[in-house]
């Protein structure tokens, strides 16, 4: 599959991505460079081979689901431009 400059510049629009005319040979250039790396990729035989996720065989931590409040107000308001009474304080914009 090959792309030309008016698909370049199709893909360019639908990205809403500003390209200038001269540049689109190489824009062009380059989604035929990584179309050509993904044909590569799908020329490797992967039969047997089980999906992962980390090169490393490694369990993620498990830990109780339970719902708690955090314990963290004050750090969390600390953060806040203007809190008052525990709360974060905001401009009113309903009249």
């Amino acid at each position: 599959m090959s792309i030309d400059q008016s698909t370049a510049a199709k893909v360019a629009k639908l990205a809403r991505i500003k390209v200038e005319e001269d540049a689109l040979p190489a824009l062009a250039e380059e989604f035929n460079t990584i179309l050509g790396f993904i044909e590569q990729l799908n020329e490797v035989d992967v039969e047997g081979v089980e999906p992962m996720t980390s090169v490393t065989p490694q369990r993620l931590k498990r830990r109780e689901d339970v719902v708690t409040d955090g314990n963290q107000q004050d750090k969390v308001l600390a953060n806040a431009p203007d809190a008052r009474e525990g709360f974060f304080a905001v401009p009113k914009v309903v009249e």
